[in-house]
């Protein structure tokens, strides 16, 4: 479990601080009292939990863009951090379809781009780049992929995380080396749920706008196995990973899977059956029949590396991840205080890791 003193004033610098994920990140971390610097593009909607919680009260917030190099450098460069996590990126499969160029571009170029600015800045000690469980060549198996099986990806998506692990790889073994230099590690963690994501084909944002509005949800592959985790389990595990490499050194630098308990790998209609019951009235689904872009059948990570060398598990229960997942958005739709809700959240999950053996 991470130690809350290790990031009291501790400064971080945070790409992606506006997104769903990045935005829980900066939350955790100002509740432990770390000095948060966020550089991101603004939020694509207003409604998401970096608005909703009123995260940039907590952070010194910097609006840019990862793929313009000379700002990413100054931004760094004046937040003079110890430790970067970096969750900048285009993270929505099927618009890595529509849009391949600005995917690559930003997933890829935009590592690039950090981890130069990073060379230049020897404040910092550790380097934490966020990917995804997509990142390995996705045969079906019904093992689960660890940190040294075969990168692929079939989609821009997966396909521009796979190459952002041979980025972090390289510039690890070329540029981060010796006494003083920069620790990097990458964590791979599959499909995240939480309160206020309102990202496009995802399916928890889809279910709750589906579900407001009194309409059946659409689902287009209700058979296909998926490893669901809370987004405060690969919050927490990349804190961890940066807390190693900073106390502990090179021995945790590479890659880690960060991986749900295998109760939490379940097709995605089990999901949605238990959304429907979750939410109650009004709240239907049904299969989108309509020709559908591919997507992997199975998915599933070998966590045995950062359970037995991190000391590392997952906290949240898929039936807990859904249910604090549906009190969010609802508490959102009466008007309740959401910096309050997300931190009581935090802080739940929080007593629940420390209490765990």
């Amino acid at each position: 479990m991470i130690e809350p003193s290790f990031w009291r004033d501790r400064r971080v610098f945070l790409t992606g601080h506006t997104g769903f994920k990045g935005a829980w990140m900066a939350l955790v971390l100002k509740s432990m009292g770390a000095k948060v610097s966020g550089f991101s593009l603004p939020p694509e909607d207003d409604r998401g939990i970096f608005v909703a919680a009123k995260v940039a009260d907590d952070v010194h917030h910097h609006l840019g863009d990862i793929r313009d190099y000379d700002c990413l450098r100054t931004s760094l460069g004046e937040a003079e951090p110890s430790v970067v996590i970096h969750m900048a990126a285009q993270a929505l499969v099927r618009r890595s379809y529509a849009a391949p160029i600005e995917t690559y571009s930003t997933n890829v170029m935009g590592t690039v781009h950090l981890l130069e600015a990073v060379r230049q800045q020897p404040t910092v000690k550790a380097v934490v780049v966020v990917t995804s469980d997509k990142v390995y060549e996705n045969l079906n198996s019904s093992w689960g992929y660890r940190e040294a099986d075969q990168l692929g990806g079939y989609d821009p998506y997966s396909n521009s995380k796979a190459c952002t692990e041979l980025v972090a790889d390289s510039y690890r073994r070329c540029f981060f080396r010796g006494d003083g230099a920069a620790l990097v590690a990458t964590g791979r963690a599959g499909n995240v749920i939480g309160g206020g994501d309102w990202g496009q084909d995802r399916l928890v944002p889809d279910a709750i706008r589906a579900f407001s509005k009194g309409l059946p949800l659409f689902i287009r592959h209700p058979g296909a196995v998926r490893p669901w985790q809370h987004v405060l389990d690969p919050v927490l595990a990349y804190l961890l990973l940066a807390e190693r490499l900073v106390k502990e050194g090179d021995c945790f630098a590479g890659a880690w899977n960060f991986g749900p308990s295998a109760a939490s790998e379940v097709p995605v209609e089990n999901i949605v059956q238990e959304l429907v019951r979750a939410w109650g009235e009004g709240a239907s689904w049904t299969r989108d029949v309509g020709e559908q872009p591919h997507e992997a059948a199975y998915l599933k990570l070998d966590c045995s590396k950062a359970i037995h060398k991190l000391g590392w598990g997952a906290i949240v229960s898929l039936e807990r991840a859904l249910s604090l997942t549906i009190e969010w958005y609802k508490a959102e739709q009466r008007g309740a205080d959401m910096k309050a809700v997300s931190l009581d959240q935090i802080r739940a999950v929080l007593s629940a890791g420390s209490g765990k053996s």
